[in-house]
């Protein structure tokens, strides 16, 4: 790593391996879906790679958020012991109810806000909406395609807005966040097209490469922070097909992809 995980960062990122992403943010940190298992089976899904900080190495967290609980690749044991210890959970209500406290369960266009060190404020955040998985893919009776899933954005005075996808693979919730939230100018998207053969005939249950760079031109985002593009073997595309997909769409210059471990500033 190029600066340890435990030193504050003003306003910057680091994504650790898989979906787990710390982001400093207002003197907050906050950690979306941790996966801190070693590699190995988790089901029938496979970890192939650790994370480039263990959660000693990450240090005290205000925040963790949780898009799901219940697929290992974005909550896995080490994962939920980590959150569980946090003092704030955000996540959906339905996960909410199985994690249980420090859990906050927030619908869709539902916010929290918590106090900032830096004394700029709050530090708002609001879930949106996100789809596991093709938009024709059968709904539960909560209307979520393969299990609910929630995104956020983080906001506040003084601060970029910040959109954190969770495994969202719809370009139409995308174009909703963006008409409900004008003014995102940071996207840490959950890529890497995650497959499953048993689930919707293999298509992606997240973002592809191509979808990741049009989520990102209908955002009008000026840094996009890839993540869960590696790490499990069910994810199908990697750095270089995001890559390529940025270039084709002429957005290389606000893909910042960077060696895990390595922060990355939100400004642009």
């Amino acid at each position: 790593m190029t600066d340890p995980v435990p030193t504050r960062q003003e306003c910057a990122t680091v994504v650790l391996g898989g979906p787990t992403t710390v982001i400093d943010l207002g003197g907050l940190r906050v950690v979306a879906d941790p996966t801190f298992d070693d590699a190995g089976p988790h089901g029938y899904l496979t970890k192939t790679a650790g994370l480039a900080a263990t959660e000693e190495e990450v240090g005290p967290v205000d925040l963790v958020l949780v898009s799901h609980d219940l697929h290992p690749d974005n909550l896995d044991d080490r994962g939920r012991a980590f959150a569980l210890s946090a003092p704030l959970i955000l996540t959906g209500p339905a996960t909410a109810a199985r994690l249980g406290p420090p859990s906050v369960g927030l619908a869709p266009w539902s916010g929290h806000a918590l106090p900032r060190p830096d004394g700029g404020g709050e530090l708002a955040v609001m879930a949106v909406p996100a789809v596991h998985g093709p938009e024709d893919g059968e709904r539960d009776s909560d209307g979520n395609v393969n299990c609910e899933v929630t995104g956020f954005v983080l906001s506040g005075h003084g601060l970029p807005t910040v959109y954190v996808s969770g495994d969202n693979a719809s370009i139409r919730t995308v174009a909703e966040i963006a008409r409900r939230v004008p003014e995102i100018d940071v996207a840490v998207l959950n890529a890497g097209a995650a497959r499953v053969a048993a689930k919707f005939d293999g298509r992606p249950l997240s973002l592809d490469s191509r979808r990741a760079a049009a989520a990102a031109a209908v955002l009008g985002v000026k840094v996009v922070v890839p993540a869960h593009y590696d790490g499990w073997t069910h994810f199908s595309e990697g750095r270089a097909e995001l890559e390529l997909a940025f270039y084709e769409a002429g957005l290389s210059s606000s893909l910042r992809v960077a060696e895990h471990g390595a922060w990355v500033s939100l400004r642009a």
